[in-house]
């Protein structure tokens, strides 16, 4: 049996972007439990950490971990650490919200569920995995949707 990790946090480092850090924490918390009963692709750190942090950061700090971790220029969406850092981007999450048709909230969300991902062994390197990952992930994330919607008073 796989140790359950003890906490995820979320803590919002921009001020660029409202967030709703409730729903988000919340959205967090049920997602790693969904996340720890897939079958791992390889063996993955998840299941080995004490706790993960979800780091909501601007565009310009966003592409100083890019440039510096990843050798890439400009910001992205999310960048994950095997340690159990997942970096977000709540700009990006705007206008990819605008660019998708969705809400920066459902892009952030896709963007915790693709970090948890990582950190449980998938990856996106390939088309192929890229594809098998994403399917995950969509999955994962109206999977915990469905289940807080429930959950909300009436």
């Amino acid at each position: 049996m796989h140790n359950k990790v003890s906490a995820i946090t979320v803590l919002n480092r921009q001020r660029k972007l409202p967030v709703k850090l409730a729903m988000l924490r919340d959205f967090a918390r049920r997602a790693l439990q969904e996340c720890l009963k897939l079958p791992s692709p390889k063996p993955a750190g998840l299941t080995t950490l004490r706790e993960l942090n979800v780091i909501l950061i601007s565009d310009r700090r966003m592409a100083e971990l890019h440039r510096r971790f990843l050798q890439e220029p400009g910001p992205t969406d999310v960048i994950t650490f095997q340690h159990g850092e997942i970096f977000v981007s709540t700009e990006t999450a705007r206008r990819q919200a605008r660019r998708f048709g969705t809400t920066a909230d459902h892009e952030m969300r896709l963007y915790v569920a693709h970090g948890l991902l990582h950190l449980h062994g998938f990856d996106d390197k390939d088309a192929r995995s890229s594809a098998e990952m994403k399917r995950v992930q969509e999955k994962l994330v109206a999977k915990v949707d469905r289940a807080l919607r429930r959950s909300m008073p009436k």
